[in-house]
């Protein structure tokens, strides 16, 4: 199993697991603790460690600094808590991909602009802190509008979005954003 699909799986397999303790003390507790790791670096927050590395696979880890591995599945985990905030149910969704997320927020030609204003701005960042930044800007619109998005996928593309893989994440973001909307137009959802 490559490595970029073991960060999907531990992904998947810790949302399920916040999917299973969400109505608990315990769960709620997790959730803010994720929400307030939110734009920190991977290790910072003590009382992260847990849900971020506990079982984490052997190849996944870093040496002295946080692994691409380690980064792509935090920042996932913790945008996830983000989105889940006020809501009853969870925000992931199996199969939706970033670019079909965020061309969902376009409800009319004046919204067009801003989203892929928004969406240039991450495609183009550079460093794990800026994308970070950026993802949140864009998280958070999702969760005014209640659009889900699958967390594990998100994870993947943000692990590969550090190698020579980035150009192929940008271009499935793209595609997915116009074949979303056009289906939208087609469909005339769209003024």
């Amino acid at each position: 199993m490559s490595r970029s699909d073991m960060v999907y799986n531990y992904t998947e397999r810790k949302i399920k697991y916040l999917e299973s303790i969400a109505d608990t003390g315990a769960g709620k507790g997790i959730m803010a603790e994720l929400r307030r790791g939110t734009g920190k670096k991977v290790g910072e927050l003590p009382e992260l460690w847990g849900i971020v590395f506990d079982r984490m696979p052997e190849e996944l880890l870093g040496k002295n600094e946080p692994s691409f591995a380690e980064w792509a599945v935090y920042t996932a985990l913790t945008l996830y808590a983000l989105h889940c905030q006020g809501s009853d149910e969870s925000m992931q969704k199996k199969d939706i991909s970033f670019g079909s997320a965020v061309s969902q927020l376009v409800e009319n030609e004046d919204d067009y602009q801003r989203i892929i204003n928004r969406l240039n701005i991450v495609a183009t960042s550079v460093t794990q802190e800026d994308i970070s930044y950026h993802l949140r800007g864009i998280i958070q619109l999702l969760k005014n509008k209640g659009i889900k998005l699958d967390y594990a996928r998100l994870a993947k593309e943000l692990y590969l979005f550090d190698s020579d893989y980035s150009f192929k994440i940008k271009l499935s973001w793209a595609r997915d954003f116009y074949r979303c909307r056009n289906n939208k137009k087609d469909e005339g959802e769209e003024k």
